[in-house]
């Protein structure tokens, strides 16, 4: 894993001069689980090495931010005094928040309203973050956007992390209820054609 030195540099490299008026991050945060254990880290949840939240607290994000700028930050709940914390260090100060409540594959969706401060969406991958979270930053917030620990790339985003390519995917067997079964994926193909 690399300093929070080297980390804090890429991150400088990456943006140059551009200053971004919305940013998006997901840190790897470091918690202890039910059991005492680290999470993610313990051996059932291998996957992805986190962050200490002084070094989460020490990137350059201010300097990448423009003077006036939204931050929409990832908290776990058990660690919503750090998320204040790092928001602080950053630079920014807090509004308001969006709960995201994770639900099955076979959950059933709220009602539409225009603005909801409660997201509900399937979960994936262990720590991937809903889709349907970026069009409400968008309607929101105003560009350029920059996302902070991402994964994937996004058309109109400038995405940073060590899994912000096109080709990613985990390298972990992910939940359950988001694996798709074979005849899903014919299904799928068939349906794009």
């Amino acid at each position: 894993m690399s300093t929070i030195q080297e980390t804090s540099e890429n991150l400088l490299r990456f943006c140059g001069d551009q200053k971004y008026a919305t940013i998006y991050a997901d840190p790897p945060w470091r918690f202890q689980n039910r059991t005492g254990k680290v999470a993610p880290e313990h051996k059932r949840l291998n996957r992805y090495e986190t962050m200490e939240l002084e070094d989460i607290m020490a990137m350059p994000v201010a300097q990448v931010a423009a003077e006036k700028s939204h931050l929409y930050l990832w908290v776990p709940n058990a660690l919503l005094p750090d998320g204040l914390a790092v928001m602080k260090a950053w630079g920014f100060e807090y509004k308001g928040n969006i709960i995201w409540e994770k639900v099955r594959k076979d959950g059933e969706l709220p009602p539409a309203r225009s603005q909801v401060n409660l997201l509900r969406a399937q979960k994936r991958e262990h720590s991937r973050k809903p889709d349907e979270f970026i069009p409400l930053i968008e309607r929101c917030s105003p560009g350029p956007f920059l996302e902070l620990f991402a994964r994937g790339d996004r058309e109109g985003w400038a995405m940073w992390g060590n899994q912000a390519t096109a080709e990613y995917e985990p390298t972990w067997n992910t939940y359950k209820n988001h694996t798709k079964k074979p005849e899903d994926c014919r299904e799928e193909r068939a349906s794009r054609s």
